[in-house]
């Protein structure tokens, strides 16, 4: 499907979308077709390959329509996306996804509530040192002890503040306030060592990113 069909289809389809909607389409490897609204633009360009960390890719890879909240670390910008992938023969042949304003919930204010054995303590963000998703728990260690979160990993995620928190990992989210040294592990990933003695991988799928938003 060229360039002009793909238009000529989504704008014969907008009013299927909200107004304030930006309109992306893709193949199963990158984006075709891009549409900003005055409410929301990722400057994505056609050709652009589809990140590990968007709706698009998700709804690729589960086959089905998907929903979610992305941070700005992907495009810079935060946005809420809800993505349908075009499926033929049981394939994934591309996708149509609408990228709204990231509407955030305010479910996190600055610190984060613990439960600590039997009790609960809210524990400022800047004493957070790093999260771990373990056992299908969120687990957070602080400054004021080891607890765990009722949200998930991802979720929490959503809400740090960027600057100082960063994914490094499936499983870790780290503080950059508590990284003691960055030692290479491989070719293409590194080690962390926190401030308390804790080695933390950064895994190669975020290993790019670390190192652009860390300058090294």
């Amino acid at each position: 499907m060229d360039y002009f069909s793909v238009s000529s289809m989504v704008e014969s389809f907008k009013e299927l979308f909200p107004k304030e909607a930006s309109i992306a389409v893709s193949d199963a490897q990158q984006f075709i077709y891009y549409k900003p609204s005055k409410h929301i633009d990722l400057k994505i360009k056609p050709g652009d390959k589809i990140t590990e960390n968007t709706v698009t890719f998700k709804a690729l890879t589960v086959r089905k329509k998907t929903s979610d909240h992305i941070n700005g670390k992907v495009f810079g910008t935060p946005y809420f996306g809800t993505s349908v992938p075009i499926i033929d023969s049981g394939n994934p042949k591309g996708c149509v996804t609408a990228i709204l304003p990231s509407k955030q919930l305010k479910f996190l204010s600055k610190f984060l509530t613990l439960h600590i054995e039997d009790r609960w303590m809210p524990v400022p963000y800047e004493e957070v040192m790093f999260l771990e998703a373990h056992n299908r728990k969120t687990w957070v260690q602080s400054e004021r002890g080891t607890g765990t979160h009722k949200f998930t990993l991802s979720e929490v995620e959503f809400h740090l503040p960027e600057d100082i928190f960063l994914r490094c990992h499936r499983s870790y989210i780290i503080n950059v306030n508590y990284i003691a040294e960055i030692q290479p592990d491989s070719h293409s990933t590194f080690l962390l060592i926190m401030k308390d003695g804790t080695k933390i991988p950064v895994s190669q799928t975020y290993a790019s990113q670390f190192r652009r938003i860390l300058s090294f």
